[in-house]
């Protein structure tokens, strides 16, 4: 009995991480709507954080994901798409995802926005087939506490991430093991 259980806990968890990242590739946004809803996350940020629209004015470029989806039981996984920005200009799309394995279980969606503050960071992005977060260039994740220490003299990182606008019951956001990939939405 403890085995069939375990087996079926294991399928459905990886049904679960499967449907994810699934339905991320699937479902791809239109190039429209992926830059509606980055308009409206970025506004949203800067309203929440100021500290990030005075960063926005240093940056190189902005890397924004409106819409993460994270799901998961055991086996999770998260994913979304996302529009990066040089000025207020949109210059190319890119889909986030990963795959994570440990005690979780629930669902949940947020918004990230990464913040370039070197051309040789926005280069390494834009130049790899796929940018795993953790490797290339360094990244400070902003929260409260970061966020009442950054000025412009203090902002010496290559990417400054800003996880916000979190909805649903799964604890943790995390951008370690992500996998960033150039995309070509639908028009």
């Amino acid at each position: 009995m403890y085995q069939t259980r375990r087996h079926l806990l294991t399928a459905v968890a990886t049904l679960a991480g499967g449907a994810v990242m699934q339905s991320t590739a699937a479902h791809a946004a239109s190039a429209r709507t992926i830059n509606q809803d980055a308009d409206v996350a970025l506004r949203s940020l800067y309203a929440a954080q100021p500290k990030a629209h005075q960063l926005s004015t240093r940056a190189k470029a902005i890397l924004i994901f409106p819409k993460i989806i994270k799901a998961g039981l055991l086996i999770g996984g998260q994913g979304g798409d996302g529009a990066l920005r040089i000025g207020n200009r949109t210059v190319g799309y890119y889909n986030i995802a990963a795959a994570s394995f440990g005690l979780q279980a629930g669902a949940q969606t947020f918004s990230y926005a990464l913040f370039f503050m070197t051309d040789a960071a926005l280069k390494y992005l834009q130049d790899s087939n796929g940018w795993s977060i953790g490797a290339g260039p360094t990244v400070v994740v902003v929260d409260k506490g970061v966020a009442a220490g950054l000025t412009s003299t203090t902002a010496t990182q290559d990417v400054y991430a800003f996880p916000f606008g979190q909805r649903g019951l799964m604890a943790g956001i995390s951008l370690e093991g992500s996998k960033i990939t150039r995309i070509t939405p639908r028009a």
